[in-house]
C-alpha cells in the first residue's frame, strides 16, 4: 500500500505503516514526538527501515481511534479511516481513493465549522473557472470552453448532493 494506514490493532498495541514520503528519520521523529505527548501511550517503537511505528498504549476502548485522531492532527490522512460502503468489483486503488476523499471531505467540513465541504467547493471551483474563461476569452463556441465547465459545475453539484453519505462506524 502506498498510503499511511493502521496495519494492525489490538487492545494494547497498534502498528501504523507509513506512506513512502513519510519514511524518513525526521518525519518519523515528528510523529513519535507528537504521540509521546499523550498519556495513554506507554511506549513507541519506530522503524525507519520498514516505515512502521509500533505504539503500545493502555487497554482502553478507543485508543486506536485516538491514535487516528492524533495522526490526522499532524496532517496525515489515513487510507482507511472510515468504514465506507464499497460496491463489489472496485479495485483496491478505487477503494483507497474513496476512503481518502471521504476523509478529506470530513476534514474540510471540520475546518470550516460545517460551513462547506468538497461537495460544495468542487462545483463552485468549476463554476468559477467557467466564469473566468467566459470573461477572459468570450463565448468561444468553436473551441468548447466555459459552458463545458459550467455543465461540469452543475452536473457535479447535482451528483454530489443527491447521494447518501457513507455510514459511520458504530463501535
Amino acid at each position: 500500500m502506498k498510503h499511511t494506514h493502521i496495519a494492525s490493532s489490538t487492545p494494547n498495541r497498534t502498528r501504523v505503516k507509513l506512506s513512502q514520503k513519510r519514511r524518513n528519520a525526521d518525519e518519523m521523529a515528528r510523529i513519535v514526538h507528537a504521540l509521546k505527548e499523550h498519556r495513554q501511550i506507554i511506549d513507541i517503537r519506530p522503524n525507519v527501515n520498514t516505515g512502521s511505528i509500533v505504539i503500545y498504549h493502555a487497554e482502553d476502548e478507543g485508543n486506536a481511534e485516538d491514535i487516528q485522531a492524533i495522526l490526522q492532527d499532524l496532517g496525515i490522512i489515513l487510507g482507511k479511516v472510515a468504514d465506507v460502503p464499497i460496491v463489489e468489483g472496485k479495485s483496491e486503488v478505487a477503494k483507497d481513493l474513496t476512503h481518502a476523499i471521504y476523509d478529506l471531505n470530513q476534514r474540510v467540513g471540520q475546518a470550516s465549522g460545517g460551513l462547506v465541504d468538497l461537495r460544495f467547493l468542487v462545483p463552485v471551483g468549476l463554476g468559477t473557472l467557467a466564469i473566468h474563461q467566459l470573461l477572459r476569452n468570450g463565448w468561444q463556441f468553436e473551441t468548447v470552453p466555459w459552458y463545458v465547465l459550467a455543465w461540469y459545475s452543475f452536473d457535479s453539484f447535482i451528483k454530489l448532493h443527491y447521494t447518501s453519505d457513507p455510514e459511520q462506524k458504530n463501535s
